[in-house]
């Protein structure tokens, strides 16, 4: 098969990962030549790609590795979103994504390349509210990932002022086969009686499945007018926790426990949480941070993409958690 990115050149950063491996398998059913860096010397088990050893920490070891490219797709980086609370973590997502990231743009600009597709999170912007987010919102980033993605974000639009055709995505929680996150763990925690019925909130989370995610970079890729532009890119719907959960428990077979934790139970466990994580220097499964992301909102609009682009996505969460549920049997 053969699609509009036939016969180019192009360099994944971070293709090993979950949406990267999507989106070289992607890239290759349309007939692109791609090359994914990697920290590692290549393997010698039949790729259909080239491996080109670099290291994003390690600027001297980029050097050329966007020569002759037409196009960038940058989802490398360090990819733990959760603060340490000794502050290693920060010192890492600077070296690493934002570092990294302008490592990867210096070099992108030397070259030419023809189009640069940055993949960020709606982290960047913050943690969320009530409120539906689009591109225009402020950006008020809180971890210490959020923070990184943000700065390497400002890094890559600087590289646009300096000539470079870029594009940024800004993504919510990702799922699909493969996916190894948190809607990963909550699923395994559900499949074992670990995670507790909770009540129905109301709150809004917004997701968007990483095949759907894929189809977005391809269409920006091969796009003149997505040149300089940054999206949000989501499934187009709105989640509660609790729908989650329910539609978790469809797919394992199971029944939903008819009870549920008052909301004042569970602020009551985060806070000792709070303190547990306070003595021991660790998180504890439970916190007021975590808390928070179960029951809060991350709500986010992708009509500027739909609108500009013509993106509409294919994928559901309720349709594709089977899926996801027999994949994470048969890899356990």
């Amino acid at each position: 098969m053969s699609g509009a990115l036939h016969g180019k050149s192009v360099l994944v950063t971070g293709g090993t990962g979950f949406i990267g491996r999507h989106l070289v398998d992607a890239l290759l059913k349309q007939g692109a030549d791609v090359s994914v860096l990697s920290r590692h010397a290549p393997s010698a088990n039949g790729q259909r790609y080239k491996t080109i050893t670099g290291d994003l920490a390690r600027p001297d070891t980029l050097e050329g590795v966007c020569q002759g490219r037409d196009i960038v797709f940058h989802l490398g980086g360090y990819a733990h979103a959760v603060d340490e609370y000794d502050g290693k973590g920060e010192e890492i997502h600077r070296h690493v994504t934002v570092e990294g990231a302008r490592s990867l743009v210096n070099q992108a600009l030397q070259s030419n390349v023809h189009r640069f597709v940055f993949f960020s999170s709606v982290k960047a912007m913050g943690e969320g509210d009530e409120a539906r987010f689009d591109e225009s919102a402020p950006c008020r980033p809180v971890t210490a990932y959020g923070k990184a993605k943000y700065g390497a974000e400002n890094i890559v639009l600087e590289a646009g002022r300096r000539g470079l055709p870029l594009t940024i995505f800004r993504l919510p929680v990702v799922y699909g086969p493969g996916c190894r996150g948190n809607l990963s763990r909550m699923i395994q925690a559900v499949a074992r009686g670990r995670f507790p019925p909770l009540p129905e909130t109301n709150n809004k989370l917004s997701m968007v499945d990483v095949r759907d995610v894929v189809r977005a970079a391809l269409l920006v890729a091969g796009s003149p007018a997505a040149a300089g532009k940054m999206y949000l890119v989501t499934d187009g719907q709105a989640y509660s926790t609790r729908q989650i959960y329910e539609w978790i428990c469809a797919a394992l077979h199971r029944s939903v426990p008819r009870w549920v934790i008052p909301l004042s139970l569970l602020r009551f466990a985060a806070h000792v949480g709070d303190v547990i994580g306070c003595l021991t220097g660790r998180r504890f499964v439970l916190d007021t941070d975590v808390l928070d992301k179960l029951i809060g909102s991350a709500w986010y609009s992708a009509e500027r993409i739909s609108r500009e682009l013509g993106y509409r996505p294919v994928y559901g969460l309720k349709d594709v958690l089977p899926e996801m549920v027999v994949e994470l049997r048969r890899s356990s």
